[in-house]
């Protein structure tokens, strides 16, 4: 089948994403839910600081009572009390008065300024103020960072540890958020052995269980590595009907060609359940999916080259891990860079080839191509992005300004 018989892999993967939902929304607790996507926006119950409140340790005044002060001449205040942080009785000042404050305490009823201690006698029933700080320092008003009712976060976003860190200071205990997505990875090929023992001929050491797994939880994913599947339709179909029940994706490596050992292509074509469309996506050219099981669980079939697997979980499977989990966009990042060198790309076929991005002092980004090791797992590990060649391209002069998904930038 020629070039021209491929699905474009826009068409392909827009397929894909309209039969994916995100997962239903839970309502979980906030310091559970890093990493989830918010179903729901955070709004902000009250004001945000609840109270005005000094933000370092010193003397609470009113910046009128020290107008004038200096080293050379300072200003005395009489020192009413000492307030901590779990202080909780309302005080007030009077004029030539100062309370000693802690940090995170709240302002005296009169007090706009907190003076540094360094900038006093440090004096404990009388203190001598010798500088003047301006008006509102070392102070934190009420509802000077978010207003009541304000959003705090919308929907879409991820939850960051900062995140976290805002919420619980709004007095915010649970968030509703989409669950993370539980990947299941399968492995399959009778010439596959484990990792920890010497590979030999009539045997390779099984990649991409591990690889994919590890692609599947760097994407935000709960990754869940079966390892290997013999090349049997009957052990496949046992391993799926275990497994479709803890999983909200599942992604299998290997068989999916057309010769008579590409088993996962037989067994999922015989059941009607995946297409095998052919891609026209450069050495990913054998790709399925399609739902399994009463539930419709989404199933992704991933060529066995590792690289080749690689490349296809970047393009598809990775976008319906965050579609699952409900975050947009789902590409990685992108950056336009120069190219260094020229390449050249298969005709009629979209080229996803791992490149070393770098950012130019000044602005801007360089891509440079990795030569005879791009389409090896020694370049993939070096490799910092994937270059997009478009399918009408097959010689891409150096100079050249090109589309490159960064690899080491998660979201």
């Amino acid at each position: 089948m020629g070039t021209g018989d491929a699905t474009p892999l826009a068409d392909f993967l827009s397929k894909a994403l309209a039969l994916v939902r995100p997962l239903p929304p839970v309502d979980i607790d906030m310091t559970q839910s890093t990493g989830s996507v918010l179903a729901e926006n955070a709004v902000n119950p009250g004001p945000l600081p609840a109270f005005d409140y000094a933000a370092i340790d010193g003397y609470a005044c009113s910046a009128d009572d020290i107008a004038g002060a200096s080293p050379e001449r300072g200003v005395g205040l009489k020192v009413l009390g000492d307030l901590a942080a779990s202080s909780w009785r309302p005080v007030r000042l009077v004029a030539g008065t100062c309370f000693s404050v802690a940090a995170g305490a709240a302002l005296p009823v009169g007090a706009d300024i907190v003076v540094p201690l360094a900038w006093t006698d440090e004096g404990m029933a009388t203190v001598d103020v010798r500088q003047v700080p301006r008006r509102g320092h070392g102070v934190r008003r009420m509802g000077s960072e978010r207003a009541a009712g304000e959003i705090l976060a919308h929907e879409g976003r991820r939850v960051t540890p900062q995140l976290v860190g805002l919420l619980a200071a709004a007095g915010i205990a649970d968030v509703v958020v989409r669950p993370t997505p539980r990947v299941v990875v399968i492995a399959t090929g009778d010439e596959l052995v484990d990792t920890g023992r010497p590979s030999q001929p009539g045997q390779l050491i099984d990649v991409n269980s591990h690889l994919v797994t590890a692609a599947a939880s760097e994407a935000g994913a709960h990754a869940y590595r079966v390892g290997i599947c013999d090349d049997e339709p009957d052990a496949l179909r046992s391993v799926l009907d275990d497994q479709i029940l803890r999983a909200d994706l599942v992604i299998t490596t290997g068989g999916t060609g057309t010769g008579p050992g590409d088993m996962v292509r037989r067994t999922f074509s015989r059941d009607g359940a995946v297409d095998f469309t052919p891609i026209a996506v450069y050495l990913c050219e054998t790709m399925g999916f399609g739902t399994i099981g009463p539930e419709e669980v989404p199933v992704v079939c991933l060529p066995g080259d590792p690289v080749a697997a690689t490349i296809a979980f970047e393009v598809i499977a990775r976008p319906l891990i965050q579609r699952l989990a409900g975050a947009e966009p789902v590409f990685r990042p992108s950056v336009r860079a120069n190219l260094t060198e020229p390449v050249s790309s298969p005709s009629g076929l979209r080229e996803f080839r791992p490149v070393r991005v770098a950012e130019r002092r000044g602005g801007g980004y360089t891509v440079a191509p990795l030569g005879s090791s791009s389409y090896t797992l020694s370049g993939l590990a070096e490799a910092t992005g994937l270059m997009t060649i478009g399918e009408n391209a097959t010689r891409v002069p150096a100079g050249s300004t090109v589309d490159v998904l960064l690899l080491d930038r998660n979201r």
